[in-house]
């Protein structure tokens, strides 16, 4: 054991093998007066099989629906003199996990808040992907309705890095769908149940991998990667003209499916252009 300071300390627990669990998170584990976890279930399983012993200390449940009231039992534990461990049920605390007002409110408090870091499925993903690392932006879970996951999408498709996205086996292949209709031809990848038994990636452009899982569905925890918009193979002049030749002789949707393809660029926006010059005709 090791003699913590007072304070909050978030520890990453694995994201599938038990092993990938670091020397330090263990330490303070073992060390901490109290222990709060989003599932404490997984929490003393952990504990089990490392060896750690739990002894006569708590382990609390803390995650999004314990309130406010479990909130103020570990910053009252904290002003107490107590060092607090806290753990999300897989991966870095508060990576689209619970946590974020307890680091607030401890912060605000004068109390030392630190973390014993580890494994994200996030990093782990991006290492695997295949795409730029140089520069990438975590959006976490899409909305669940289409209508607000496209516009979603519309609003990260400037960005200039990796797009890195968790998502739920249920809703991938509707997910996949979209992001090809909003974000165009793009490369991605598919990253699914990383570090353990079944571990997959797999590496494809966003229709390729949109067609994939609407004939194949799959299981597990997934963190979809998709690269930046790149520079299209023309100028906004050439795609106007071909958009206006196309729609001479085919309807709004046909012909923003032709130009889309033609230019390797998204569907969507391409399509809104066509209905525009529609109109204006």
């Amino acid at each position: 054991m090791v003699r913590l300071l007072p304070g909050l300390y978030f520890v990453a627990t694995p994201i599938g093998t038990a092993r990938d669990i670091t020397l330090r998170a263990l330490d303070v584990l073992a060390s901490a007066d109290l222990i709060a976890a989003e599932d404490t279930r997984s929490m003393r399983r952990l504990l089990e099989i490392h060896g750690v012993p739990l002894g006569d200390r708590q382990v609390i449940a803390y995650h999004d629906h314990s309130g406010a009231g479990a909130r103020s039992r570990l910053l009252d534990a904290l002003s107490e003199g107590k060092s607090v461990a806290y753990a999300s049920e897989a991966g870095m605390p508060l990576i689209a996990d619970p946590g974020y007002d307890l680091s607030r409110d401890a912060a605000r408090a004068g109390h030392l808040v630190t973390a014993a870091p580890g494994a994200s499925a996030a990093l782990c993903a991006l290492t695997l992907a295949g795409l730029p690392t140089d520069a990438f932006f975590f959006a976490g879970f899409l909305p669940n309705a289409t209508g607000a996951r496209r516009k979603r999408l519309e609003e990260l498709a400037g960005i200039p890095g990796t797009l890195v996205f968790y998502e739920s086996p249920k809703r991938i292949a509707a997910s996949l769908q979209d992001m090809a209709e909003v974000l165009g031809n793009r490369e991605a990848a598919l990253c699914r149940e990383l570090t353990k038994k079944f571990e997959e990636v797999r590496r494809a452009s966003l229709p390729d991998l949109a067609a994939d899982l609407a004939e194949d569905s799959v299981k597990g925890e997934i963190v979809v990667l998709v690269d930046r918009q790149r520079e299209a193979a023309g100028n906004d002049a050439d795609l106007e003209a071909d958009l206006r030749a196309a729609l001479r002789d085919n309807s709004v949707k046909d012909a923003a499916a032709i130009v889309a393809e033609a230019h390797d660029a998204p569907r969507r926006k391409i399509y809104q252009w066509a209905l525009q010059i529609a109109r204006e005709s």
